[in-house]
């Protein structure tokens, strides 16, 4: 099975590709600059092959068309588009940082859509065609009960309006679409007060995506199968 991974430098990304790799999976992990990527590089070098790593910056829409022409004969099981930002603090009302807002919808928004359009042929080409975008309940609107954190959670309803679309799109194409909800996770955004490990929302969300079905395109699930509202 061969799988796209961008984000993979840390966080939830590197232990999808740790976990990947132990599966014996092929791993095409992406990330803004590799040449920081030392953990990435690490586990690749392990990896007799298995594994590569791959520009994928989501702030230069280019680097995503030049990966899909390096990967033009390669079939794609499932991409994963897992890269994202929280953006500036300053994200209260009456302080909310402008130009962060926008970077922010261009990572976590309009970069996962320009992915899916890159890869689509490959994604034809593959067995499972899933694409899996990391989405967060503070996207969902119903689930909102706090308020504040205006850059986050609407550039993650964003993304799940473009699940949505693509799910209905990429229909005839056989291609599954999901957002999903990693859980609340032990990583530089999540923190150290979160309530799981990397490995465990890993695990749970990879045995979330091997039972998809094609009547699951379109849903935003929770890390334990469950529907979340929009």
């Amino acid at each position: 099975m061969n799988i796209l991974i961008t984000g993979a430098n840390r966080g939830i990304g590197l232990e999808m590709v740790r976990y990947s790799m132990e599966q014996g999976w092929r791993v095409f992990a992406c990330c803004r600059n590799p040449h920081t990527a030392d953990n990435l590089f690490n586990i690749a070098k392990l990896s007799n092959g298995q594994i590569s790593v791959h520009i994928a910056d989501m702030q230069e829409l280019g680097t995503l068309q030049a990966l899909s022409y390096e990967l033009r004969n390669d079939a794609i099981d499932i991409l994963i588009n897992n890269a994202g930002i929280y953006g500036s603090d300053k994200n209260a009302f009456g302080s909310v940082d402008v130009e962060s807002w926008l970077q922010a919808f261009q990572v976590n928004s309009i970069a996962p859509l320009k992915m899916v359009e890159a890869f689509a042929e490959q994604l034809s080409m593959g067995k499972r065609k899933i694409v899996a975008c990391m989405s967060s309940k503070m996207g969902s609107m119903a689930d909102n009960g706090y308020g504040s954190s205006y850059i986050y959670r609407s550039s993650k309803a964003a993304l799940n309006a473009v699940v949505k679309s693509l799910s209905i799109d990429l229909k005839e194409k056989g291609i599954i679409t999901v957002a999903l909800h990693p859980g609340w996770v032990k990583t530089d955004m999540g923190g150290f007060n979160a309530e799981i490990s990397t490995r465990e929302s890993v695990e749970q969300l990879f045995t979330l995506l091997l039972h998809l079905k094609e009547h699951d395109s379109g849903r935003f699930i929770d890390i334990d199968g469950a529907d979340i509202p929009w």
